[in-house]
């Protein structure tokens, strides 16, 4: 290691050092960067700031990260969340465990269409916690269901997190968003599972919902079903689905989303100038939040592989007489780690930039490797000691014990692993629906090529066939 390796290395223990005391993570960024910078590179480090800056806000699909959190913000003032839980509730009311079954498919749904988890987390624990109590659901599996759930949003797609780190690993928006699908849902639905098995072999866990509070109309239950599932599916054609198909950009689908959900705002009655500028505000807050800290990390990081430290790790790593997927582990263990003192922008943007070569030079796709480090990175709303889901709970019931909470996030967790593990073994729930959407795009281009016979002149004999190739 040369001396300005090492320079790099000290700069990055400096930072792990002062964010693990509690420093503002992006201004702290921002200085070490300039400070080691100027001693290993000289004035030019200013240079280098800037054009990464510069060079950041060239970045087309930041743009949708403004637009997903509006939508995210309106879609918890429309009611939206409410609509589904109290329909799902009557549909599922005399199964055992219906509540936990109901919580997660309101979480899932909600998901695709805000994307959101501290508001998800909240409202499903003001709507479910009081109803589980007064039925007598285990607190533990109560608390692990709703904060379990709610940090699906960060997974399913359209995810603010998936937007900001497509870019990071210079891959398709497009590509990630099809991958994260199949993780997603599993999850979803290896918890739906583990909630009814345990249910269905000790029913004190989830009795069904009190017949006094179900509904007694199978037909109004069918039609609030309807009309609470109609919302979710417009918001996602109007944003999944113009992206998926290659019809709109990020942005351009995140704008139509935002709008979509102001319109449902408007249809169920509950718009109000207030309330869409207290959207407009928390929206700006978020938005500065991450973008400051995607330019402060993108500086850092600039400096960081100057100096030579990045390419030194990677080259390490790639060294080590691990095999391939003993290193891969290794990657994943160590995002898993960071994700207890870390929240996932400061991951995103500092250390998936110095593993993700390691990734690459490993052989593996960088649209799996994004999925599946997502997939890790949804278990930083559970485990502590940041854990944000746990005080996100704790504020809306305050009935429940933190330390239960706690645990019953940790028996998910555990759900979480598994599915890391699976999409390790099988890659192929990630990388299914992203290699349709290539073949698919592949043969629209291949149709575009049109074979023209040539015409009957002597000039046409002369020139030969010709092959008209149309815009792709």
């Amino acid at each position: 290691m040369t001396g300005v390796e090492l320079l790099g290395l000290v700069m990055l223990l400096v930072m792990l050092g002062a964010i693990f005391i509690g420093l503002p993570i992006s201004f702290t960024l921002l200085f070490l960067a300039l400070m080691f910078g100027y001693v290993g590179m000289g004035e030019r480090v200013f240079n280098l700031a800037y054009l990464q800056t510069i060079g950041l806000m060239k970045q087309d699909e930041l743009v949708a990260v403004p637009m997903f959190v509006l939508m995210g913000f309106i879609c918890d003032q429309a009611g939206l969340m409410e609509r589904l839980f109290k329909a799902f509730r009557d549909l599922f009311a005399p199964l055992k465990g219906a509540l936990y079954v109901v919580v997660i498919l309101t979480a899932t749904l909600f998901g695709i269409a805000a994307g959101t988890v501290g508001a998800t987390v909240a409202l499903l624990g003001i709507m479910a916690g009081p109803m589980m109590i007064r039925s007598g659901y285990d607190v533990r599996m109560s608390a692990g269901a709703i904060a379990a759930g709610g940090t699906l949003g960060i997974l399913i797609p359209p995810s603010v997190m998936l937007v900001v780190m497509a870019p990071v690993l210079d891959i398709s928006i497009i590509d990630l968003y099809a991958a994260a699908f199949g993780p997603g849902f599993l999850l979803s639905a290896m918890f739906i599972a583990y909630t009814l098995i345990r249910c269905h072999f000790n029913p004190k866990l989830g009795p069904p919902v009190p017949v006094e509070e179900r509904q007694a109309s199978m037909r109004i239950v069918l039609w609030e079903c309807l009309v609470g599932l109609v919302p979710v599916t417009v918001l996602t054609i109007v944003t999944l689905g113009a992206i998926l198909a290659g019809i709109t950009t990020a942005a351009e689908a995140a704008a139509f989303g935002a709008l979509g959900a102001i319109l449902l705002v408007v249809a169920y009655g509950k718009f109000t100038w207030r309330g869409l500028l207290d959207a407009c505000y928390a929206t700006l807050a978020t938005t500065s939040m991450v973008l400051l800290l995607a330019v402060a990390s993108n500086v850092f990081g600039a400096v960081f592989a100057w100096l030579g430290t990045a390419t030194w790790m990677t080259k390490a790593l790639l060294a080590s007489p691990l095999p391939p997927w003993g290193t891969m582990s290794l990657l994943l263990t160590l995002i898993f780690l960071l994700g207890w003192p870390f929240e996932w922008p400061a991951i995103v943007f500092i250390f998936l930039p110095m593993l993700a070569p390691v990734a690459k030079g490993l052989g593996y796709d960088m649209v799996w490797f994004g999925c599946i480090v997502a997939v890790v990175l949804q278990t930083a709303f559970l485990s502590p000691p940041v854990a944000m889901s746990a005080y996100y709970l704790k504020q809306v019931v305050k009935e429940w014990n933190l330390r239960l909470i706690y645990r019953g996030m940790a028996d998910f967790m555990v759900i979480q692993c598994v599915c890391v593990a699976l999409v390790l073994i099988f890659p192929a729930i990630a990388m299914w629906f992203p290699q349709w959407l290539q073949a698919r795009r592949v043969a629209a281009r291949t149709a575009q090529i049109e074979y023209v016979a040539p015409p009957q002149s002597a000039a046409a004999t002369l020139d030969g066939p010709r092959v008209a190739i149309r815009n792709f």
